[in-house]
């Protein structure tokens, strides 16, 4: 049961940081201090994992019976999926 919140704790902390890291791309776009086109291609290299993390994450809330935070996960998921 702990190595299984460990490892929650470490997939949570990668998407984080790869959210953190779109958030401080997004506003060096926003301040004109880098082009679209490097910005877009810094941030399509993460999209992938970010979208592996976030599955697994819901797989471990899934499992965990953490059912109201797996729901967020799966509509969060779904949107990125459809889009």
């Amino acid at each position: 049961e702990e190595e299984k919140e460990e490892l929650f704790i470490l997939l949570l902390n990668f998407v984080l940081v790869i959210l953190n890291l779109f958030i401080i791309t997004l506003s060096d776009l926003e301040c004109d201090y880098i082009s679209a086109r490097s910005h877009f291609s810094k941030l399509n290299k993460w999209v992938i994992p970010e979208l592996i993390g976030l599955t697994i994450v819901a797989v471990l809330m899934h499992v965990s019976l953490q059912w109201f935070l797996f729901l967020l996960n799966v509509q969060l998921l779904l949107e990125i999926y459809i889009s």
